[in-house]
């Protein structure tokens, strides 16, 4: 119902913006702002009264519903169950209610399924009653105001500009929530766990005793071994991403005919929407038997989960993004340097390499440190194709494990949520997060400071 709710209030906001911008038309040069611009506010005046109203409705409701329910069950019941039973007879009520049959259930518990039933449907009809006055009355009293003398503009981007505001606050709180969360659950690790052996420790064995009687491990937590891994398969990527993404980035730029961009490039980033799961099918069913056959072949030993094999299929994902930033780059070079090149006698590859290439680098560094961030946090591809055992091995034949396959697994097992494993996992998140953060903010220095250039 809220679902629906908000698509009507999104289209009646629709309609309210084209009578508000048909309504303005006839002001003429009279008025301080374009008829688009009233009827942006009115869309505004009318949508945001009714999706507060929808959401608050849905958030405060079941909380609501809970408490009557809870109110309606005989005296000292509800205190007698405690706040576990509590649970387990709301849970009960609620599937009731929904239509789910669950047998030997007590007469209170179906009357009160029932009820809650009822309750629902006069909600659904009192929300469904509250929103559609509340858009009329909004677009009734927003409709007077539309007069020549409205600074509808400034009101519609000062609008933009708060929601533009809130948005980033909710991505800067997430991104500081997320953090304090990672910083929390690490702090507590290293209170198992001396830093130093986390960081720079070579022997990875995460296994731990459940009980005292167990026979198990104490549990090895040496992180070194895993970054090396992460470190290999991210190199062999970009050993495969930024030769190949710069050299198809150039010819399009320089080379390729018009015709020939026109449908090359979108080609080439359809690649960044495909879902890394099918890349997963590609290096297990195709790349990694392949290099197995050609190892073979050569007299080599080959692992099934080769790095070599994960690092090549990462290096296809991240191509795109190498490419398109390059593009760009190299296409925001002033065509003077260009001309002036050429008009000294240079050739074309020499323009490339002495003039175009120097003038777009850092924005070509940024490219690959963004791609850099991207195959260092890529978790599907090796999460599947990569291997278990964390060795510090240079071999890109052998087998190999990251940080993200090492996350995966952890967080897998039915441990408790203060075990060292689980605590693990997080200390892993907080050191990828702390790599991938760092090359993300040196990317756009990159980037900004190569917009200054081009700009000055």
């Amino acid at each position: 119902m809220p679902g629906s709710l908000i698509l009507s209030t999104l289209l009646f906001a629709a309609a309210a913006f084209f009578l508000g911008r048909a309504a303005a038309r006839p002001f003429g040069t009279g008025a301080r702002s374009r008829p688009v611009y009233h009827g942006a506010l009115l869309a505004l005046w009318v949508a945001l009264p009714g999706l507060a109203v929808t959401v608050a409705w849905a958030l405060a409701q079941p909380a609501l519903l809970d408490r009557l329910l809870l109110a309606g069950l005989p005296a000292g019941s509800v205190d007698a169950i405690g706040t576990g039973g509590r649970a387990l007879v709301l849970a009960q009520i609620h599937a009731l209610a929904e239509g789910r049959a669950l047998p030997h259930l007590d007469a209170v518990i179906v009357e009160a399924g029932a009820r809650l039933s009822r309750w629902r449907e006069i909600g659904r009809l009192a929300l469904f009653a509250t929103v559609a006055a509340t858009l009329l009355v909004s677009f009734l009293v927003a409709r007077t105001r539309i007069t020549p003398r409205l600074h509808a503009r400034a009101a519609v981007e000062r609008a933009l500009t708060v929601g533009l505001v809130v948005c980033a606050s909710v991505a800067l709180l997430t991104t500081v929530a997320l953090l304090v969360a990672l910083l929390r659950e690490t702090v507590e690790f290293f209170r198992l766990v001396p830093p130093a052996e986390f960081l720079f420790g070579t022997n990875w064995d995460p296994q731990v005793a459940f009980r005292s009687d167990q026979i198990a491990g104490t549990g090895a937590f040496g992180a070194a071994s895993v970054f090396a891994g992460t470190l290999l398969v991210a190199a062999i990527a970009m050993a495969v991403a930024v030769p190949l993404g710069l050299l198809i980035a150039i010819h399009l730029v320089e080379y390729a005919r018009p015709g020939t961009r026109a449908w090359a490039k979108p080609a080439l980033e359809i690649l960044a929407g495909v879902p890394t799961v099918a890349y997963f099918f590609a290096a297990l069913l195709a790349v990694a038997p392949a290099i197995q056959h050609a190892g073979r072949a050569l007299g080599l030993v080959v692992s099934p989960n080769s790095a070599l094999a994960v690092g090549l299929v990462t290096g296809i994902m991240i191509l795109p993004l190498v490419s398109s930033l390059a593009d760009d780059a190299l296409r925001a070079v002033p065509q003077d340097l260009r001309q002036a090149s050429l008009a000294v006698g240079a050739t074309r590859a020499e323009t490339v390499l002495h003039v175009l290439l120097p003038a777009a680098m850092p924005g070509i560094l940024g490219g690959v440190l963004l791609a850099l961030s991207r195959a260092v946090g890529e978790t599907m591809i090796v999460l599947m194709a990569a291997g278990l055992v964390a060795t510090i091995s240079l071999d890109p034949l052998g087998t190999t494990t990251t940080v993200t396959v090492q996350i995966a697994t952890l967080l897998a097992v039915d441990a408790p949520f203060d075990d060292p494993r689980t605590l693990a996992a997080y200390a892993l998140g907080l050191t990828l997060f702390v790599v991938t953060f760092g090359l993300n903010l040196l990317a756009l220095r990159l980037v900004r400071r190569a917009s200054r250039t081009d700009a000055s």
